[in-house]
């Protein structure tokens, strides 16, 4: 028999405090369950608004240990359900260490695994590097009872050697948490090619690969941020099968055929063909 997974994104706005988030988020893992899911994907940073507009040391409050309100409650309800839940929070690991984390629950509430965002972005409106000190557990694929999860966040979707590096050590799922939207003064002029790259970065992800992926944004309008939604899941062809509009709360859910896997790689031998012997200079910044 195949390996099929049900995979649930779950596209949701900020419900206003940390326990109306957790309780928000509850209640959408369990619509997804209740539709077959096995595998659910919360967004970035789920238990609160995005913090990172500036550079607010009161904004250091929504961050949570692990484990922490968010992970214990929601660990009840995988073990419940028996469902997988990737859960993105703002991790205090030390005083004065944070981290941007995704805690990968699985079936039987346990924590299979974390990631710590690797790529630290410090833009406009995007002040990251001032919350969060770059992750130090790598591109490692977190096994759980239904698929082995290559889980990037948000920054880490541009990046093409973490893909490469999640696919190459068994990922058959990636998953890309994310709270992305469109600066209020930027919208009319950039927004519709901004989300495009977003899409289509992520698209190349999987076909390069030939793994499916699933990206599951935010909603809502917080200070001068639009989170533009759009979640979507793309198959190991890189076909969008399913995506969310720009403004509602939603499940994005696919089945995920993961012996297609082996289908589309045998037909787009892309490692195969890979010159691992030629490729040294990536690990330089720049080669002039």
């Amino acid at each position: 028999m195949g390996r099929d997974v049900r995979l649930s994104l779950v596209q949701m706005r900020d419900a206003g405090s940390p326990q109306r988030c957790i309780e928000a988020a509850i209640g959408w893992i369990e619509k997804a369950a209740s539709e077959g899911a096995q595998v659910i994907c919360l967004q970035e940073l789920i238990a609160g608004p995005y913090p990172c507009q500036s550079e607010d040391h009161r904004n250091f409050d929504y961050a949570e240990t692990i484990p922490g309100p968010s992970t214990e409650a929601i660990s009840r309800v995988a073990k419940r359900l028996e469902v997988v839940v990737v859960v993105p929070i703002f991790e205090r690991r030390a005083a004065g260490l944070y981290h941007n984390t995704a805690v990968v629950i699985d079936a039987d509430g346990s924590t299979a695994g974390l990631y710590r965002k690797m790529h630290i972005p410090d833009d406009p409106l995007f002040y990251e590097k001032f919350y969060f000190t770059p992750g130090d557990l790598g591109f490692t694929p977190i096994e759980t009872r239904y698929a082995k999860l290559g889980v990037g966040i948000c920054w880490d979707q541009w990046f093409p050697e973490a893909a490469r590096l999640f696919a190459l050590s068994g990922a058959e799922i990636l998953l890309y948490p994310t709270a992305i939207g469109w600066i209020d003064e930027e919208k009319d002029e950039f927004g519709s090619g901004q989300q495009d790259a977003w899409q289509t970065a992520m698209r190349s992800h999987a076909i390069a690969n030939g793994l499916w992926l699933g990206a599951a944004n935010r909603v809502g309008v917080e200070g001068r941020l639009e989170f533009w939604g759009n979640s979507f899941v793309a198959s190991p062809r890189g076909e969008v099968v399913a995506k969310a509009g720009h403004s509602e709360e939603c499940l994005v859910t696919v089945d995920c055929s993961l012996d297609e896997i082996d289908l589309v790689r045998t037909h787009w031998p892309f490692l195969r063909d890979r010159r691992i012997d030629a490729y040294q200079g990536l690990t330089k910044r720049w080669l002039q």
